[in-house]
């Protein structure tokens, strides 16, 4: 394309210079973030998911991921119910406040940094369980939260 032409295409469409909307950014942007989620599950959940720091607030109920879930740095507030990770799952600096009961991690959980104030009965880690920094770590002690959570396999980090 020749610089004549150019400048013929951008007098006919002056629409070219708008700015797009920050909310259409927005809505794209959260929308591809569901699709990988969507992809993730139609692929058998296998692996990991990350969505690190993602602004995501919300995740699919019954929500299985056979490896990690890295929800590190995002805007979750809660977990869906149904919630299966196979590996670790990572919530360390999220606005998590309550995790669903029954809920099973069969690696580590990362609670470091989070305004969590309570743990569901019947909690399952397979790994270790972070704490630190959080109203819990504040209010127990090591042995008391391993006397609270057996079902916390590995070691407790206050």
């Amino acid at each position: 394309m020749k610089f004549n032409d150019l400048i013929q295409l951008l007098e006919q469409d002056e629409s070219i210079f708008q700015p797009r909307k920050v909310e259409d950014r927005q809505n794209r942007y959260e929308q591809q973030i569901y699709r990988k989620i969507q992809d993730y599950i139609k692929n058998g959940s296998e692996g990991d998911l990350n969505l690190s720091r993602i602004p995501i607030q919300t995740l699919p109920d019954g929500l299985k991921v056979g490896g990690h879930l890295n929800l590190m740095g995002t805007q979750i507030k809660t977990l869906p119910a149904g919630l299966e990770v196979g590996g670790g799952l990572n919530l360390m600096g999220t606005q998590i406040k309550t995790l669903p009961a029954g809920l099973e991690v069969g690696g580590s959980l990362d609670l470091s940094h989070t305004p969590i104030k309570s743990l569901p009965d019947g909690l399952k880690v397979g790994g270790n369980l972070y704490l630190s920094h959080t109203p819990i770590a504040k209010q127990y002690n090591y042995q008391q939260l391993k006397q609270m959570y057996p079902g916390v396999k590995g070691d407790i980090y206050v």
